[in-house]
Parts: structure tokens; sequence; C-alpha cells
């Protein structure tokens, strides 16, 4: 027991210096796949995807991201498989129509978040409970959770929003003061994922909320989630939600 407790501080805790410098480490992203031009297979190609995240025409395949949910068909097993990008800043745009810096420069060090499980399955929660750990420490950017939303200025919502999370939803954003946020994580919360179009949930989060800042996913990691963050508070500017 005593050697881990001198190697640990010998190494001391490492934090990733994203976003000042680009992260590096193997396997902090599963990555997303790329649009491409294939010919005649493009038809049977989108055909394998589960969530209809792939579109066809004239042989050119584009890729919805807020569908897509990395289950890996479009790119392994096929004669001609789609290439997948790497990297963690997926986070885009929503279509609440609202101003992209509404925030200003008070809220620049100090945005506080209320995440809502809104029927997640776990997985994309699990991604946002890593942001408080050493490694990712989002205080150091100025985010911090908070349990309520009377003091939230970001809504962080994981999962499909399940018919027993609609009315509570809606509810808390109504409780929480102007300016505020709504952020959507993971594919679920995006577009309902596997679940859309079921009887148990809505298709996705923008559904029932104006959501300012989209992050794709299945489940996004950690750094997306991140990134996803510092598009709410005007700090990153936002990427495209569709690969071509």
């Amino acid at each position: 027991m005593s050697q881990w407790v001198i190697k640990g501080i010998r190494t001391g805790i490492k934090t990733t210096g994203y976003p000042g410098t680009e992260e590096l480490a193997p396997g902090v992203t599963p990555g997303l796949p790329r649009g491409a031009s294939i010919g005649a297979d493009a038809a049977a190609l989108a055909q394998r995807c589960p969530t209809q995240a792939l579109r066809h025409e004239d042989g050119k395949i584009s890729v919805d991201y807020r569908r897509c949910v990395h289950c890996y068909r479009c790119a392994r097993g096929l004669p001609h498989p789609l290439q997948w990008r790497t990297g963690y800043e997926w986070a885009g745009t929503g279509a609440s129509g609202r101003p992209e810096n509404a925030f200003g420069e008070p809220f620049r060090r100090s945005v506080h978040i209320l995440v809502v499980d809104a029927g997640d399955c776990g997985a994309c929660l699990n991604e946002v409970k890593q942001l408080n750990n050493p490694y990712y420490n989002m205080h150091r950017l100025g985010f911090f959770i908070t349990p309520t939303p009377r003091h939230a200025d970001v809504l962080l919502v994981v999962g499909p929003v399940t018919d027993q999370m609609r009315f509570a939803l809606k509810k808390i954003y109504e409780a929480m003061p102007a300016p505020k946020r709504v952020v959507a994580a993971g594919a679920c919360a995006l577009s309902g994922g596997v679940f859309a179009g079921s009887f148990a949930c809505a298709e996705g989060v923008g559904s029932l909320l104006p959501v300012d800042v989209e992050v794709p996913g299945n489940p996004p990691p950690p750094l997306a989630i991140l990134h996803g963050l510092l598009v709410a508070a005007g700090r990153k500017p936002p990427a495209a939600l569709a690969g071509h």
C-alpha cells in the first residue's frame, strides 16, 4: 500500500490541458464517422444504420451526428467502410435562435450547471460525472454543479426525455433565472437515439425545451461535453453537426 502512496505523491495530479492545448491522450474519444463519396454502395451502407444517421444521394454519404450511436456498422465488415475522424470538439448550436453569447462577461468564470437525468441509460450520465474528477477538473474553468434550478445558469440534460420526466423537466426549466442555457448531451437527448418514436419517450430535449447547444455521441466523451459547456458560455465556437 505504501508504494502506491509514494508513487501518487511523485506523480502528482495530472489534469488535461484542454482547452488551452489539444488533448492527445489515447482513449479520450471514440471518434465520429466522416461523410464520403462511395458510389453504388451508398444506398446499402445507409440502410445499415439503425438510427437513420446516414443519408445517401448520388453515391455520397452524409452523416447526421445528432443521430449517430457509435454502432460502427458503417466502419466494419464492409468493402468500402466510412473513415472515422478523431477529435472531441463536437458540440453545435441548437435551434433556439438565441444569441450565442448572451451570458456576457460576468458568467465567463462562474457558470453553475444543473444536470438532469431524463431517462438516461447511465452511459451519458457517467461521462458527465467524469468532469468532476482530477483529470478533467471542470472547476478550473469556472464550471460548477448545483443541485437547484434557482441557482442554475445551464441546464444539462441527458436521456431521451421519458414521459414521466416531461412535466418535471419543464418545471425545472421554468424555475431557472434568466439568462439561461440548455445543453442536450448524447444522441438520445438530441434525437431520441434508438428510442426515438417509441411509446415511452419524446424525440429528444428539443421537442420540449429550446436547446441552445447539442453535444452528439452515444455517449459523448467528457471532453465533448466540456466543449459543449464552453460553447454555451461563449468561450468556444460551435462545430458542425453534420459530416459530408
